[in-house]
């Protein structure tokens, strides 16, 4: 047996054969018994950085959600959906999740099945006959009514509220509270949440999250792993701003943002062509623009001095393999990690990022190369919030002022069946009273629509730090940075190469230049 992760580890037939193992005998957990999903959990890098955000002031955190709205048959019935929910609360442990706060003290606990009574989480609305305009007004007045009755001090993590159109297709407003879900735990609670109401069976979780965090939690990183992360975090601070992020001013409820959307003829290209060309991921391009884009703006604005680089914070889906033998593929729960990331795309004459020239190409080259040597990000969250030492060493160097997350590719459902994603979108998750984290936070999508794939970004910044023509001329630079890669991929067809570590032997990136240099000559 050998996993894909090892195949990308162990880069030879002879690695392999070496940690191969004989089907069976591999690393795995123990079969859990039952409830050991239930009691207290402990607390994950993510938790204890939220936890730090607020300063340990749990009520600042109450409404901080996530959300989903449906499209729903017209029968859906208040007493089915309490029923349905009752099963996935009963089924999925975090959702039963209460937090026990304290001097100090913040326990996230497992309540056992039936310790939440599902019917009070289900409100139902009228909506029948309502305009377009009038249904999306509802729906934000009671995504924010919904968003309210959260309190995870109470064990009130889930609220369900049905827009009840009558012989017409309604709507479905499902809100959890960000303890206990993610980007990857939609797809598991959605899909459950239409079979527990169809009398379905629901398969069943393997590992539990409070197992997965029990083993997470002793998984100490090495010396060197913290060396790694030093190199990283250290190095000069790059203000964005006149000044540094205020907790108690620069909150959620007082943020601005826009949204930016780049065209499908470009964002085809984007997406496929140029990783293609480099032996890459989408993410090592957006990054590349983003690490050509800022140094730029800062120049302009004679901001952060005259340095190439730039220190970003990146989000992940926390899923890695970090506990040996644990199937997460049906747990439900917050597992993100964030971590620092520093690039440095090279000095850029901005006339030929512009036109797609050779500097573009070395970017990429190099702003791939400077991520994969990036450690785990699950290792960095355990240092920085659950070693003490390291903590108060990475504590002490500058933190990043960009926060940027990528989250995909989305294909188009099934428009208008039901159970499909609805077109009106509730308020954003953030709770009013959280502190902004970042000076800059870059959240991007890609949409595949009728006409082709397109690139949207959202830029959300603290309203009395930033302007919005500032921030709208950055997020246009990363456009034209962008353009530039695809316009250097398609000149002449010879953009793009590899890079050290695609390859199997030792050379570096002038030695792979020339010899690909030689190859395309012949």
């Amino acid at each position: 047996m050998i996993s894909p992760r090892e195949v990308f580890q162990h880069q030879t037939v002879a690695e392999l054969a070496a940690i191969a193992q004989p089907v069976g005998e591999g690393e795995q957990l123990e079969r859990e018994a039952p409830g050991a999903g239930i009691g207290p959990v402990p607390v994950t890098p993510i938790v204890a950085w939220l936890r730090d955000r607020v300063g340990g002031d749990a009520s600042r955190i109450a409404g901080f959600h996530q959300s989903m709205l449906l499209r729903t048959p017209p029968a859906l019935g208040v007493e089915r959906l309490a029923d349905a929910l009752r099963t996935v609360l009963d089924h999925h442990d975090m959702l039963r999740l209460r937090l026990d706060v304290g001097d100090d003290r913040w326990q996230p606990v497992v309540r056992p099945a039936g310790a939440v009574d599902a019917a009070d989480l289900v409100t139902r609305v009228d909506v029948a006959g309502l305009d377009a305009d009038k249904l999306a007004s509802v729906i934000t007045e009671q995504a924010t009514a919904a968003r309210d009755r959260l309190d995870p001090r109470a064990g009130t993590v889930a609220q369900l509220v049905w827009f009840d159109a009558g012989a017409e297709q309604g709507r479905l407003l499902v809100v959890l509270h960000h303890l206990v879900v993610d980007g990857v735990s939609w797809r598991i609670v959605l899909p459950d949440l239409v079979t527990a109401w169809a009398g379905g069976d629901l398969e069943p979780v393997p590992t539990s999250f409070r197992r997965w965090a029990q083993r997470l939690t002793t998984a100490v990183p090495g010396e060197d792993v913290l060396e790694d992360w030093l190199d990283i975090a250290d190095g000069r601070p790059q203000p964005l701003a006149d000044r540094a992020l205020d907790p108690g001013t620069d909150l959620a409820e007082r943020a601005r943002s826009v949204t930016v959307t780049l065209p499908a003829d470009v964002t085809g290209p984007l997406l496929a062509d140029v990783p293609a060309a480099f032996h890459g991921r989408a993410n090592d391009v957006l990054l590349t623009g983003l690490a050509l884009a800022v140094p730029q703006w800062r120049r302009r604005r004679g901001a952060g001095g005259r340095g190439t680089d730039v220190l970003i914070d990146l989000e992940g889906h926390g899923r890695e393999d970090t506990v040996p033998g644990a199937d997460l593929s049906r747990t439900v729960g917050w597992f993100t990690t964030i971590h620092p990331v520093r690039l440095d795309a090279g000095g850029a004459d901005w006339t030929e990022v512009r036109d797609g020239g050779p500097v573009v190409g070395t970017a990429v080259k190099k702003v791939k190369e400077q991520l994969r040597a990036t450690p785990e990000g699950i290792g960095y969250g355990l240092l920085r919030h659950l070693d003490e030492d390291a903590a108060q060493e990475l504590a002490g160097l500058p933190a990043a002022q960009i926060a940027f997350n990528y989250l995909g590719r989305v294909a188009p459902g099934d428009e208008g069946g039901d159970w499909s994603i609805a077109p009106e979108e509730p308020p954003p998750g953030e709770d009013p009273r959280m502190p902004v984290a970042h000076v800059l936070e870059i959240n991007a999508i890609t949409r595949d629509l009728p006409g082709g794939p397109e690139l949207s970004a959202t830029w959300t910044w603290p309203g009395g730090l930033l302007d919005e023509d500032a921030v709208r001329e950055l997020a246009e630079g990363w456009f034209t940075a962008l353009r530039g890669l695809v316009a250097h991929v398609a000149a002449d067809g010879s953009g793009g190469g590899f890079t050290p570590s695609d390859l199997l032997v030792d050379l570096d990136q002038s030695e792979i230049d020339k010899l690909q240099s030689a190859w395309r000559a012949k």
